[in-house]
C-alpha cells in the first residue's frame, strides 16, 4: 500500500473567509495520484462528518513531502 498526501482547503462555518490547509496521509491502493483522485471523495466525506464546524472548499492529491509547509 502506497501513500499520497491529500491536501484539503478548509474554511470555518462561523467565518467562511477564514481558511487553512490540512494535509492528510491517504493510502491509495494503486499508490498513484490518479488513484487518490478517484478514491478520495468518500474519505473527504468521512473527514467532513468528523469536523462539522469546517467546510472543505478545495482538495488535491500530491506526492508525500512535495509541498513545503506554508508560513
Amino acid at each position: 500500500m502506497n501513500f499520497v498526501e491529500l491536501v484539503l482547503t478548509v474554511c470555518t462555518l462561523a467565518q467562511p473567509v477564514t481558511c487553512d490547509e490540512k494535509k492528510l496521509v491517504f493510502s491509495s491502493e494503486s499508490g498513484s495520484l490518479l488513484g487518490c483522485l478517484m478514491q478520495a471523495q468518500p474519505f473527504i466525506a468521512q473527514w467532513s462528518g468528523d469536523h462539522p464546524a469546517l467546510r472543505v472548499s478545495r482538495w488535491r492529491c500530491v506526492p508525500p513531502g512535495s509541498e513545503a509547509d506554508r508560513i
